[in-house]
């Protein structure tokens, strides 16, 4: 597709979207903020089936907005015929003896200003670490309630790859129902660092700020063509475009090579190649990260934080306090849900 033809297909299905938000201060900040960015473009280019539009925002005031506009509809669900334990932080850490818990605030609850805030919005589930329409257990039940014997079995039963946070996430859209007018761009899936609609909007809250600065997260260079609502300008990168057309991973370095390493067997699936030099950067980044730091470790899972993962950076914290973790049981807790 050519590029006013990309712009019309993002307008059209950008301006749909916000013709859904009933608060009309926050469609106009949404309206000005939004950018779109990542694999929707490159479908449109490729003449390809989209799976999802990754929606970011240019502020941390709109991105905290919407985070409370669409936990707040998805608490009113009654998941599963009880209320679903949503809780959003403002993305600051408080200073707390003996504990390394995020200051929580309730979706519709005001939040004091903090000189430490790292300007992160981030969700938390209780106990599931996503939650879906289905209810917060369904289809990610927590692996540490089943049986030890067959605890590996269950997973791969509920996740066709329980590495790809994607492959069991295709496994909830299939049962999204995309009928009446009024239920178009509900939430459906929520995780940590994103809040999932019906009708394919996945709305992005690890990251905020102008296509640069979110691009200094991203890894590979086939991503980075983006779109701006406010504006309606879209940007094609000449070095995207050549890795688009070429089908080739190439890395450009990022935050997240952890992410990176794992996110690469899912566009191999889809018909990328990446050669051993690119590889070799992502793991020369990985060096110089502290991965006995729960900390660390679970901001490296930031995009593949599937329930298995949030689960395993839950039982860690649990089990050692201290922020620090042990190889060995690391290892144990890992291959017991592969």
């Amino acid at each position: 597709m050519k590029g006013k033809g990309i712009k019309l297909v993002l307008r059209n299905k950008i301006d749909h979207w916000l013709s859904t938000v009933e608060d009309e201060e926050l469609r106009k900040k949404m309206k000005r903020d939004t950018i779109v960015t990542g694999g929707a473009i490159a479908s449109l280019l490729l003449d390809e089936k989209i799976n999802d539009f990754d929606v970011y925002f240019k502020t941390y005031e709109t991105t905290l907005a919407v985070a409370r506009y669409y936990l707040k509809r998805f608490q009113q669900k009654k998941i599963a015929g009880i209320e679903c334990k949503l809780y959003l932080s403002d993305g600051f850490r408080k200073e707390i003896p003996d504990s390394r818990m995020f200051a929580i605030v309730k979706p519709d609850s005001d939040i004091d200003p903090c000189e430490d805030r790292d300007n992160r919005v981030k969700v938390v589930v209780k106990s599931a670490g996503v939650a879906t329409e289905e209810g917060a257990e369904t289809p990610y039940a927590y692996f540490e309630t089943q049986p030890e014997d067959h605890a590996s079995r269950y997973v791969s039963e509920v996740m066709d790859n329980p590495a790809d946070v994607e492959e069991a996430y295709e496994k909830t859209k299939e049962n999204i129902r995309e009928q009446d007018e009024d239920q178009k761009y509900r939430p459906v899936f929520v995780s940590t660092n994103a809040i999932t609609l019906s009708y394919r909007i996945q709305v992005v809250l690890r990251f905020w700020g102008e296509p640069d600065k979110i691009h200094e997260n991203y890894d590979f260079v086939h991503c980075t063509n983006y779109w701006t609502s406010g504006d309606n300008k879209l940007v094609l990168r000449p070095a995207a475009i050549e890795a688009l057309l070429t089908r080739e991973l190439r890395y450009v370095g990022s935050r997240y090579p952890i992410c990176s390493l794992i996110r690469i067997r899912k566009f191999v699936k889809r018909g990328f190649s990446i050669n051993a030099g690119q590889i070799l950067k992502m793991v020369w980044q990985v060096k110089d990260l502290d991965l006995a730091s729960i900390d660390v470790l679970e901001d490296q899972l930031t995009g593949v934080d599937a329930a298995y993962f949030a689960q395993i950076i839950g039982t860690l914290r649990e089990k050692f306090p201290e922020g620090k973790i042990d190889n060995a049981y690391l290892v144990e807790i890992i291959d017991r849900m592969f």
